[in-house]
């Protein structure tokens, strides 16, 4: 008798907040209050095995409700499918969602939809991984390069990538594949560290997490700017002090300014010899970005974090507008697109530095960085994936930061998997944290 082949049946959607504003942590000039949050799924399976996928993307607090709704809207798309055939092709669901006409129209291929199909997708190679019982930097790594081709979406990017550039750079990416994994299961992946420029911590708190971020290993850290020049001038000198000349010191503006805002005020900072300006202006001005690059070199420019999607990444390349790339783990429509974008990256020679400024982006990305290195680029040069110390005990396989540098997760899965007792206490508006706070207001009133 034939066995029953195991499928999808359930798609779990929960509301996760935690109140990082209070500390003022992740605030910059855009977002001053944010309250890291994760639009959370799981895929539930019938599978004798009981292995689950879990994935996410992140907001910052209201509107998180939004993002869940529009993963609920995809639960249709997933309920009674194999589970072998999704593990055996994501890319078949990814294409499935965005070719759903109804739901392309509210996109197409960006915002709150997009953002869904991500943590859907991201879901579904999380639960690809655990079945295969490695991590999923592994899993990509070793994979035909024939088959990780057959999960990206060339449409609207053929006339910079084609799939056979495409197998060609995977191809030879594979060259000494072993020597640079045994290289990662030693040395790990190099990072920088955020986590001293908030905008909203005090002078005295950027100086002490400087000078820590330095004695952890890390060469490189990163300030908030663009709420007030003499603000920004006052802290680059701090910072500046704190570290040294050798220790790189990007600068994120995050979207604040209009183009000729952003020279001028990067060139106002120029003497603190900044590595990077991360998101001058729209992420969206692609001209833009590359009159800004022309104008503030050798501040190198980079951005990424809120592209919508693989073709504005296509563009900016195509432009000459970015010196940096910046891939999100959960921004766009999940580890599909994003091999894409590291494809349209290899190929331009343009470094990626991931976004992981966010809860459980650090978990994510470091998997995408390290199948790059191993069977894409092969190198680290220049190459650094953002860390912020925030929310990673929420999380079963937490990242590791030995010296500076990403350890390896040698857990099966994408380390998506979030805690259930910090689902309990964070699910909004009823979870235990939200609930006492709640009380307590309504007393303190």
């Amino acid at each position: 008798m034939t066995a029953t082949p195991a499928r999808i049946t359930a798609v779990d959607t929960f509301d996760i907040r935690f109140p990082t504003s209070r500390a003022r942590d992740g605030s910059d000039a855009m977002n001053p209050d944010p309250d890291y949050s994760a639009a959370y799924v799981v895929l539930r399976t019938d599978a004798a095995d009981g292995i689950e996928g879990h994935g996410f993307t992140f907001t910052i607090g209201r509107g998180n409700d939004v993002q869940v709704a529009a993963i609920g809207a995809l639960r249709p798309h997933l309920l009674g499918r194999s589970v072998d055939a999704l593990c055996a092709d994501p890319g078949s669901l990814n294409r499935d969602l965005i070719g759903d006409s109804q739901l392309r129209w509210l996109g197409p291929e960006k915002g709150v939809m997009h953002m869904a199909i991500g943590a859907v997708v991201n879901a579904v190679w999380d639960l690809a991984a655990k079945r295969a019982g490695q991590p999923l930097w592994r899993l990509l790594a070793h994979a035909d390069p024939e088959w990780l081709v057959s999960q990206v979406d060339f449409r609207y990017i053929a006339d910079a990538l084609a799939p056979e550039d495409a197998v060609r750079l995977l191809c030879e990416g594979r060259a000494g594949l072993a020597e640079r994994e045994a290289v990662l299961l030693e040395r790990g992946y190099p990072g920088y560290t955020t986590s001293p420029g908030w905008l909203g911590y005090s002078d005295e708190k950027l100086i002490r997490l400087a000078e820590q971020a330095v004695a952890d290993g890390f060469t490189q850290i990163k300030l908030k700017v663009g709420a007030d020049l003499d603000d920004d001038v006052r802290r680059m000198r701090a910072a500046r002090a704190a570290v040294g000349d050798r220790i790189r010191i990007a600068i994120d503006a995050n979207q604040r300014w209009n183009v000729g805002e952003a020279v001028e005020w990067t060139k106002a900072l120029a003497e603190f010899d900044p590595y990077w300006i991360e998101e001058p202006t729209s992420p969206d001005d692609i001209l833009g970005h590359a009159t800004i690059r022309r104008a503030v070199a050798p501040v190198k420019v980079a951005t990424g974090e809120h592209v919508h999607n693989r073709i504005v990444f296509k563009q900016l390349l195509q432009a000459g507008a970015i010196d940096v790339l910046q891939i999100d783990a959960a921004r766009v429509g999940g580890v599909n697109e994003n091999l894409a974008i590291l494809l349209l990256a290899a190929r331009f020679g343009v470094p990626v530095c991931p976004h992981a400024g966010g809860v459980g982006l650090c978990e994510l990305v470091q998997h995408l960085s390290m199948f790059d290195y191993l069977a894409l680029t092969g190198t680290t040069e220049n190459r650094v994936i953002e860390f912020v110390d925030h929310l990673h005990e929420h999380f079963t396989t937490p990242v590791v930061i030995r010296d500076g540098h990403y350890a390896a997760p040698l857990a099966p899965g994408f380390s998506a998997t979030m805690r259930a007792e910090s689902i309990d206490e964070f699910r909004y508006p009823d979870g235990a944290f939200w609930t006492a706070d709640l009380a307590d207001q309504e007393e303190a009133a």
